[in-house]
Order: structure tokens, then C-alpha cells, then sequence
């Protein structure tokens, strides 16, 4: 039956029955696909009802929906023009694992961080009220997202302007329980039915001929009433008050719940939030048993649930590992998150010291914030949490942890290209703006073992904030040096030795950089390879000492080349009038698309084989 939906167009000729089998189609679609390609598989088994029902009932692409973070729009794609690329999910030069305006006029903005949802959807209502466009704007929006501050804000604002957006709340957690069945079924039918709505504005006109003083009894009395009685039934009072009509719950794998709350709203003014309760997972038992395993991941066997790759231990395990042994010696340490739990490798820890553990939810600028004051009383907090989540707390990392000075550890996993999530996730700027910040010390390990020693260091360190950036993936151990030098900021370390030419490198760059410099051996050609290790400070004495050796010297990172370590570099040779040509090789200015790591560093010239040319062509 997918076969024969190109658009939502079609999907809206069919009957109830032909939706339920198109939904356990996509569903096999998803699982598949998924299974081959990775992806995030049980938030898209969760909304396979709920986007088909908004289709069916909402003239897309007239009437819009946005998909907070966007990671559930795979129904979504299929049913819009492209089913025929749907196996080329997030692969390169493929379609995109989120919603990208320039793959489909479906696509009306491109999310990938939680939270701006409502926002988008309340500018795009009022734009359209000021331009005189009669068309419904939808965002959904998780039960994860809807706690993140900004949601708040845009909830609030919606509530106070009474546009007519409508924010559909996919409660797949189940937080919230279904009210006592047929009566909130019966008061929820009542609340949306055009008969209720126009018996209540003609009995508020009606009041407001009363004399004063009984008119406002009246009014009172009657909202007291109403209220009352939905508020035994349904758990409405917190968006009411902000000035929304609540609906729900609504069971968001039963087509005909869905689509009756839907069709009744449709024509409603104001804002209106719809509660939906839907599964994570359903319909594919691995990913409905462990849903947080299945919420992202790679190919996987779909008989087991198992995933196909087990690559090198990563360097998220050396973290996670590292910190439960130094929490196990100094109950100071604790560790929060952004609802990244299992992604950041702090399962472990959680489990071992619970009450040292926190997971803020999605509320970046609280977790920072809420480190900061830990700090202040004398605990260890670290945070751990993706590079390009930390961007949506950079206000408080400068002003409540960097102003103060306070001992805050930022483990910053995901620095750099991260692959098949594309743009909206690749760790590309946090070295930019954690090297501005005053009192802030970066450092960045070559391999795992690089950084356990610095977590090590870091959580003994009371002089200020400490950041370390790790990459995705497996962490390949380099045993040069045998013996290591100690950890100390503004201090690197030279791997091997030549005069034909010099390179400095950080963190992920580093083994590449000695492959690349083995390379040019076999050529005939030495060259020195050092880890800088700190990017701030960085080792002064080092840089000078690199560019003596021939007059040429090259800086290696992945980050963007604006404000990065390479800038940093140049700085040191600016301030101490060394004479040296500087070549700065990293991330040029411009979103990188998603596909495989290993293809990503290669088209920006950061592997093995790349920085082979790059530096026999300037050495020479």
C-alpha cells in the first residue's frame, strides 16, 4: 500500500482500515531500513498513527507541522515524496535522518535541536494572521522537549497572544495516565465540539448583560464550575492557566481517537495543546523493551535487536569508566547530564552512585548553572554532554563558572564530525568559544588513555573550569611515547622527530598525523609531530620550539578554523614576532552535510591520506 502513497493527498482516499495497514507497512519500512543504516528507531515506531492522522486531517503542505528535534519524521518523509530514497536514510548524498527544507516543500524548518518547536510555530501563525493566510501551523513536540526552557518561554507567549497554533505534546513516557476513561473521553468530546464553544461565548455575552456585580459572580462561579469538573478528570490545570485549551489524553496509536480530536480542532481558535500518549519502540519488540538503547543507533541485527558493530572500546567507555573509579575514591564527584544518559557513558555511574547522579533533563543552561552552584559548595560536578548541546549554554558556562573561577568539569563528547546526524549535531565550534572564555583550560586527548588522565586531573583541579573534547567513536591507543608526560595544562608533548618540517595537532588529529607523517617517511621526508594536548593555555615553549626547526609549521584540529586552536597558534607567533609561515588545516566555514565519519574527515581533509598531501605539498 505504500507503494501508492506519493503525497498525503493519497493518504487522505483511504479509510480507517487502509491506515491501520499502511501504518504496520511503514512500520516494517522503518525497522528494515533502520537495521541497515542505523537511526533513530523507536521515537519513529512511537508517531507512525500520530503523522499519518495529521496528514490525513490537515492540508499539508498548506497547514504545516514542525518536528521539534526532528529525529521522528521517518513517517513523515515516507508519505511525502520520498519512499523511493528512503534507503538511502542518512547516508551520504542521501535523505536526512531530520527535516531539511531543501529535501521537500513538507519541510517547512529544519529542526535537530529540542525545544524551538512552539516557537517556530507561534512566529509562522502570526505571520500568517498579519499577511491575512488561512492556514493551521502545528508543532509536536516530546514530553523530553517540552521541559527545556525555551518551550517554556514559547508556551507562555503563545498563551498570552491567543493565536491559533496548535502544539501537539507526544507524551511517549506515559508521565501522565489516562483520566477516568469515559468521563474525560465525555468532557474532552464537550470541550471540542463546536456546540460546547458557541454555548459558551453566547453564555459569557449573555452574563455580561447582568448588572456588574452579579455578572462577575456569575462568570466566577460558572468558570469555578467548569474548571472543577475538568480538573477531576483530565490534568489540564497547568496549560489552561497559561492560557491554552487543553485536550487529552488521546491515545496516539488509535486512528479513531486521533483522527476525531483532530478534525474537531481544526477549526478552533486559539492556542490548543493536544496531549497524545503514544510508545516508544511499538511495534518492534528490542526497540519496545529498550527504548533508550533504540532511541539512536547504529545497524543492527533486527532477529536480536543486537547491534552488527562493536567497534574499538570507545572513547565515551574510557569516561564513563575513568569517572566511577575516581567516584569511588572522592564522594565529592558528581555527575549530571542533559537527558543523555546512556549517550554519554554515565549508565554505569548511575547505577553505582544514584545519589550522585543527575539527569537535569533537556535543560543544558540548568545543568551548567546547577554545577556551578555544586561547585561553589565545596563539590566536584561533572558535566557531561555533547559539544553541540553545550552550545545552547554558553551564557552560563561564561558568566556562572568561568566569572567565578568555580572547579566545574565539562566532559564535551561528540567534538567534531560526528556523522550520519549531520549539521544540527556535528561538534564543530565549541573550541571557538570555550577558548575566549577567561579562566577556562581546554584540554583534548590523542586516545583513551590521554583522556582517563585528564579526568583525573581535572577532578583535582581547584582553580577553575576545566573542558575536555573527545570525538565519537572508537579510540585507537598510539603507544608512542611508551612513558607518557604528566598532565598538565599548557604543556604538550612531541611524538617524533624530524627537520624537514613540523606539526602541531590536537586531540583527534593527532593519530592521523603520525600516520600521515610515517607516510612521508617511507617518502624520504621528516617531519616532527607533536600533541599540543592543552588548547588553552597552549605550550608557548613548544610552539617556539616548532617553529625553529624549519621556518614552517603547521597547526591540525577538528574544529572550525575561525577562532580554534589554529588561531590560538597563530597568536603565540604573532605576540613573540617568531618568523614562521603557519598553514591552519581544520573545519572550513561552512554546515557539513551527514554521512560516515570516516568519509566526512577525508572530504575535510583531516585523514591519514589527506594530511599526507597537505603536508609533503607545504613541506617541500
Amino acid at each position: 500500500m505504500l507503494e501508492l502513497i506519493e503525497s498525503p493527498e493519497d493518504l487522505r482516499k483511504l479509510s480507517v482500515k487502509e491506515l491501520r495497514m499502511l501504518a504496520a507497512e511503514i512500520r516494517e519500512v522503518i525497522i528494515t531500513t533502520t537495521a541497515r543504516t542505523g537511526g533513530h528507531v523507536a521515537p519513529n515506531l512511537g508517531v507512525v498513527e500520530l503523522t499519518l492522522a495529521l496528514h490525513y486531517i490537515f492540508k499539508t503542505p498548506h497547514d504545516r507541522i514542525i518536528w521539534d528535534v526532528g529525529h521522528q519524521c521517518y513517517t513523515h518523509k515516507l508519505i511525502t515524496g520520498r519512499r523511493e530514497k528512503f534507503n538511502t536514510l542518512r547516508q551520504y548524498g542521501g535523505i536526512a535522518g531530520f527535516p531539511k527544507r531543501c529535501e521537500s516543500k513538507y519541510d517547512v524548518f529544519d529542526t535537530g535541536h529540542s525545544g524551538n518547536s512552539i516557537s517556530v510555530a507561534l512566529g509562522m501563525t502570526v505571520a500568517d494572521r498579519l499577511q491575512n493566510n488561512q492556514r493551521r501551523t502545528i508543532a509536536v513536540i516530546g514530553d523530553g522537549s517540552i521541559v527545556t526552557g525555551m518551550a517554556f518561554e514559547s508556551l507562555n507567549h503563545a498563551g498570552s497572544l491567543q493565536e491559533n497554533v496548535i502544539i501537539i505534546l507526544n507524551d511517549n513516557e506515559m508521565s501522565i495516565a489516562r483520566s477516568s476513561g469515559a468521563m474525560a473521553s465525555y468532557l474532552n468530546r464537550v470541550i471540542t465540539g463546536r456546540m460546547y464553544n458557541r454555548i459558551k461565548e453566547d453564555t459569557w455575552t449573555l452574563l455580561g448583560y447582568l448588572p456588574r456585580h452579579l455578572s462577575e459572580k456569575a462568570r466566577i462561579a460558572a468558570r469555578k464550575l467548569e474548571e472543577g469538573l475538568k480538573n477531576l478528570v483530565v490534568p489540564s490545570i497547568f496549560f489552561e492557566e497559561l492560557g491554552f485549551r487543553y485536550i487529552g489524553p488521546v491515545n496516539g496509536h488509535d486512528f479513531n481517537e486521533l483522527l476525531t480530536t483532530f478534525k474537531r480542532v481544526e477549526n478552533l481558535s486559539g492556542p490548543i495543546l493536544i496531549h497524545v500518549v503514544t510508545k516508544k519502540g511499538i511495534g518492534y519488540d528490542p526497540a519496545l523493551k529498550n527504548p533508550e538503547l533504540f532511541h539512536g543507533i547504529g545497524p543492527f541485527d533486527i532477529k536480536t535487536g543486537e547491534p552488527l558493530s562493536h567497534p574499538a572500546r570507545t572513547f565515551t567507555e574510557h569516561f564513563g569508566a575513568k569517572l566511577v573509579e575516581l567516584a569511588e575514591k572522592d564522594s565529592r564527584i558528581v555527575a549530571i547530564t542533559a537527558g543523555m544518559c546512556l549517550g554519554t557513558g554515565l549508565r554505569q555511574f548511575r547505577e553505582k552512585f544514584p545519589d550522585r547522579f543527575f539527569d537535569v533533563g533537556i535543560a543544558e543552561q540548568h545543568a551548567v548553572t546547577f554545577a556551578a552552584g555544586l561547585a561553589q559548595n565545596g563539590m566536584k560536578p561533572v558535566v557531561a554532554i555533547y559539544s553541540t548541546f553545550l552550545l545552547r549554554a554558553v551564557d552560563q558556562v561564561l558568566q556562572d563558572v568561568c566569572l567565578q573561577k568555580l572547579p566545574v568539569v565539562f566532559a564535551i563528547d561528540r567534538a567534531g564530525i560526528v556523522g550520519e546526524d549531520g549539521p544540527t549535531h556535528h561538534g564543530a565550534y565549541d573550541l571557538s568559544y570555550l577558548l575566549m572564555m577567561p579562566e577556562m583550560v581546554v584540554f583534548a586527548p590523542r586516545d583513551g588513555l590521554d583522556l582517563e588522565s585528564m579526568l583525573e586531573f581535572a577532578v583535582n583541579y581547584d582553580d577553575g573550569p576545566i573542558a575536555i573534547r573527545y570525538p565519537r567513536g572508537g579510540s585507537e591507543v598510539e603507544p608512542i611515547p611508551a612513558v607518557r608526560k604528566p598532565i598538565v595544562p599548557g604543556n604538550g608533548e612531541i611524538l617524533t622527530e624530524g627537520t624537514d618540517g613540523a606539526v602541531l595537532a590536537l586531540g583527534s588529529t593527532v593519530i592521523p598525523s603520525l600516520y600521515a607523517a610515517r607516510n612521508l617517511s617511507a617518502q624520504g621526508i621528516n617531519i616532527t609531530v607533536a600533541d599540543a594536548r592543552s588548547a588553552k593555555p597552549v605550550d608557548v615553549a613548544l610552539i617556539k620550539q616548532l617553529a625553529t626547526i624549519c621556518g614552517k609549521l603547521i597547526s591540525v584540529e577538528e574544529n572550525t578554523l575561525y577562532g580554534g586552536f589554529g588561531n590560538a597558534v597563530s597568536l603565540v607567533l604573532e605576540k613573540n614576532n617568531i618568523p614562521c609561515r603557519l598553514r591552519r588545516i581544520g573545519l572550513e566555514d561552512r554546515f557539513i552535510e551527514h554521512g560516515p565519519r570516516s568519509l566526512l574527515l577525508q572530504q575535510n581533509n583531516l585523514s591519514a591520506d589527506k594530511l599526507t598531501h597537505i603536508f609533503k605539498e607545504f613541506f617541500q
